[in-house]
């Protein structure tokens, strides 16, 4: 599965929970305090919080002070893990956001590229589209699938029938995912067919 991680910011859209409860969903610097209560009252009882756009658990350092907490989610942070990263910074000209890559081909296609209106970069760039065009579902239904499973993993690994429930869910059976799941946690199992909405794309 794909590991690309997302660039975590305080605004990042987050869902908390605590056991099997959903506690609170938003942003990460609101979710977070949310978090760091439910972690006060009960440290026994594991509180984690996942990233909504891929399922992703996320390290937050609950045992800190509230105020402590809130400083820490505010200071710019490396990538990766619950850690706070700055949104990258873009080389290239700004307004197209254009990136300066290295492409290997072979002489004939270099040789079709220069052909085309515009050169090589404007055919590539068009290329690039009109495949994005074609496997947008594709990639829709994927992410889809991968972002439910990291939640599944983390969230319902003992819960009765995931494996099956993972096997339906990388296969597109929904009545069969939604069988394998009718009896995990209610606020579990609903999370899981949000995250997973896309996942059964025709």
């Amino acid at each position: 599965m794909t590991q690309n991680l997302p660039v975590l910011t305080p605004s990042l859209r987050c869902t908390a929970f605590a056991g099997g409860h959903r506690i609170a969903t938003g942003e990460l610097r609101h979710v977070a305090m949310k978090a760091k209560q439910a972690f006060d009252a009960q440290p026994q009882r594991p509180v984690r919080v996942f990233e909504d756009a891929g399922g992703r658990a996320l390290e937050l350092p609950l045992e800190l002070p509230a105020a402590d907490l809130l400083a820490w989610l505010s200071q710019p942070r490396p990538g990766g893990g619950g850690k706070i990263a700055p949104a990258p910074r873009k080389p290239g000209r700004p307004k197209l956001g254009v990136v300066a890559r290295e492409v290997t081909l072979l002489p004939r296609h270099w040789d079709w590229l220069a052909a085309q209106p515009g050169g090589a970069s404007v055919a590539l760039r068009r290329l690039v589209d009109a495949a994005r065009a074609v496997s947008a579902g594709d990639d829709r239904r994927r992410a889809a699938q991968e972002a439910a499973y990291r939640f599944m993993l983390v969230m319902a690994g003992d819960e009765p029938g995931f494996e099956e429930a993972a096997r339906a869910l990388f296969a597109g059976d929904f009545g069969g995912f939604e069988e394998k799941i009718l009896h995990w946690p209610d606020d579990v199992r609903e999370h899981v067919l949000l995250l997973a909405t896309d996942a059964f794309l025709g």
